[in-house]
């Protein structure tokens, strides 16, 4: 509890609470002035045989009602300026800690409730909160101070006894805030097990097995019990707590009553103090106790299930996250090598939110490499934008994106300069990570520390580029065919790191099982692009139907193929690989989606 008290109090905002306590001040004053009022009412009014006077306090106690009305409405305008922000801060939360728990491969699927739901609950039972916690306060304060004028021994004989009611209050709260999050959980579980036997009726009655399953609920049934019996338990001590906190101040005031008198207080300062008693710490007291107590607690333990199920993503995610800038947009791109020759790419839209991984596919010829160095901003569109980030194409460098092309580049020299080339400051746990996660600890180990290009093969090339943009700290990552002199398993391991790694993946696909490990495919097929998953892409695109019908019917398939699809020819690196590889590759889109399916593609 003491964990969502200080949560709660640090999201409290200065300018803001300062407005609310500034305000609380003629709200104030019908709590000050209002045994005041009745005590000279009685000894200057009514009882002196004035009642013109008498009417006259009272009427001045109608002024000071109204102007309290007048700050209490001034109180709730300010507080939407605590209580938002603080909504405000917990969305961030739960949606920051939801996309980290994705990119990080841990899927939050309690997340939509937590945003859904309990953040509501939460903002509105700390609004409540707010209100009556500062009410109390407010009230308190105009009680002390209209006694204090009124009659100060009346103080020394009422706030003791009312402080121990309060603080006997307080004392529960811990106590009450266990017995509310066992209740919850009794409840989640026998809804679940309750649902669970209900479900199955038909099997339970058709086994004859209805004494086993009233034993599966009777557990969690004994269990909300007892839990319901305790926070009846809790309400009873509350009653006792307000009991003593607002009855017995009232009842110490009556009996010492004629000691008082005997002191020289009239008639009028009694009664004030019984005002002060009845209308204000009363109605305070109780407030406070149904608030916190009801509210209190639902925010309580709201607020800590939220904080115990999210996570806070790590400064630097957080900040990424916060800049919108990992979007790879398209709009209205075409592209011809040449004025006089047909455009290999027309009026293309397409946006690939961050974090997404997207693959491309189509025959041979049709223009997904240019598409890759379009995206990368290696060569600009003869119309229209492309943007990643919010930044052109043209403008992106190093630490922007990585590019890595079917023939990838090394150079002679120490390994390590080679994996390191687009991150020099790269450490050894750095460099030893991303060659595990790529795939080429062994190959590493075969080349040594120092490296030459003619003694590698292909494939081998293609490895150590992989893990030279697995290091590179661009959040774009375009892969054109950077894996077709792997086999099957080495390319899926290769692309699924890169997948785990975060940030924008691009892979211009060479074998089928590149376009099935994605999230979205594109196809393009010289007349039309679309993008969609696999699925939908089976249903509406006749290029993707019809290529990966072909590759589905390979007689020949690796016995390790993780994905059951892609034919090949070893499943090594070898100098001469000899794989069967179709002419192109795939891809369709999804009604309501970023690219236009009219765009013309041409070769």
């Amino acid at each position: 509890m003491k964990r969502e008290i200080r949560f709660g109090i640090a999201a409290l905002r200065g300018g803001p609470v300062f407005a609310l306590i500034g305000w609380s001040i003629p709200e104030a004053v019908p709590a000050a002035v209002s045994g005041l009022a009745v005590a000279h009412a009685v000894d200057d009014g009514f009882l002196a045989g004035r009642p013109l006077v008498g009417f006259a306090w009272l009427a001045g106690l109608m002024v000071a009602a109204v102007i309290g009305s007048a700050g209490s409405r001034k109180v709730f305008q300010r507080l939407g300026e605590l209580v938002e922000p603080f909504r405000d801060d917990l969305v961030r939360r739960v949606v920051g800690s939801a996309l980290y728990k994705s990119v990080s491969g841990r899927p939050d699927e309690g997340a939509l409730a937590r945003l859904t739901r309990q953040v509501e609950v939460v903002r509105d039972t700390y609004a409540g909160l707010i209100v009556v916690i500062r009410t109390f306060l407010v009230t308190l304060a105009g009680v002390v101070v209209g006694l204090l004028s009124l009659a100060p021994v009346i103080v020394l004989l009422i706030l003791p006894p009312f402080l121990l009611g309060f603080g006997a209050f307080l004392a529960t709260l811990g106590f009450a805030a266990a017995k509310q999050r066992v209740s919850v959980l009794a409840d989640e579980r026998l809804a679940a097990t309750a649902g669970s036997v209900l479900a199955a009726t038909r099997d339970v009655v058709a086994c004859g097995a209805e004494t086993h399953a009233a034993a599966m609920v009777s557990g969690p049934i004994q269990d909300q019990a007892d839990a319901e019996r305790a926070l009846a338990r809790v309400a009873a001590l509350r009653t006792m707590c307000f009991a003593v906190g607002g009855w017995l101040p009232l009842i110490v005031l009556l009996v010492a009553a004629p000691w008082l008198a005997g002191q020289g207080l009239t008639a009028g300062l009694i009664m004030g103090g019984l005002t002060y008693v009845v209308s204000g710490l009363q109605p305070a007291l109780q407030a406070v106790i149904a608030g916190v107590g009801g509210s209190g607690l639902r925010y309580v333990v709201t607020l800590g299930r939220i904080l115990d199920e999210t996570t806070s993503p790590p400064v630097e995610f957080a900040r990424r996250a916060d800049r919108h800038g990992e979007d790879l947009i398209l709009r209205d791109v075409t592209f011809a090598y040449g004025p006089h020759a047909e455009p290999v790419l027309r009026d293309l839209d397409l946006t690939v939110l961050g974090g997404e991984h997207l693959a491309v596919v189509g025959p041979s010829g049709i223009g997904k490499s240019t598409l890759a160095s379009l995206i990368c901003g290696l060569r600009a569109p003869d119309s229209g934008t492309v943007s990643y980030g919010g930044v052109r194409a043209v403008e992106l460098g190093a630490a922007d994106r990585v590019l890595i092309p079917q023939e990838a580049y090394v150079f002679t020299g120490p390994l390590r300069d080679n994996l390191t080339y687009l991150r020099p400051d790269a450490t050894d746990a750095m460099v030893d990570a991303a060659v595990d996660a790529v795939g080429a600890r062994e190959l590493v180990g075969r080349i040594g520390d120092q490296l030459d290009p003619a003694e590698l093969s292909a494939g081998e090339r293609q490895l150590v580029a992989l893990v030279r943009a697995y290091l590179s700290p661009a959040r774009l990552v375009v892969l054109d065919e950077a894996t077709c002199h792997l086999d099957p398993v080495a390319e899926r391991r290769a692309e699924e790191a890169f997948a785990r790694r975060g940030g924008t993946l691009v892979v211009v696909a060479h074998r089928i099982s590149s376009a099935r490990r994605s999230e979205r495919i594109l196809v393009l097929d010289g007349v039309t692009a679309a993008v969609g998953d696999h699925t939908s892409l089976v249903q509406r695109s006749p290029l993707y139907r019809d290529l990966w019908g072909s590759w589905d019917s390979q007689p020949a398939r690796l016995t390790h193929d993780p994905d059951r699809v892609d034919p090949g020819a070893g499943t090594g690196l070898a100098h001469h690989l000899g794989q069967v590889v179709p002419h192109g590759s795939l891809g369709q889109r999804e009604p309501g989606s970023d690219l236009r399916s009219g765009g013309t593609v041409g070769g």
